[in-house]
């Protein structure tokens, strides 16, 4: 997966790949710290942020919650 905003995401063209590795660096720490600090998922959180953040999940909460089922 690139790390790339979808033209269709509304912050298309406005953020540098820095400011986008950052926002994917902090929600992943989020999603990190929402499950307590259990270590052993840094690269599920990774990614899931990363999906997040580029607009790949459409509404991330219903994404974790059909992973749980």
């Amino acid at each position: 997966m690139q790390t790339r905003l979808s033209p269709a995401h509304p912050d298309y063209g406005k953020l540098s790949l820095p400011q986008i590795e950052e926002r994917i660096r902090k929600r992943a720490y989020d999603l990190y710290a929402e499950r307590g600090y259990a270590e052993g998922h840094a690269l599920d959180d990774w990614l899931e942020a990363k999906a997040e953040v580029l607009g790949v999940v459409k509404n991330p909460a219903e994404h974790r919650k059909a992973d749980w089922s």
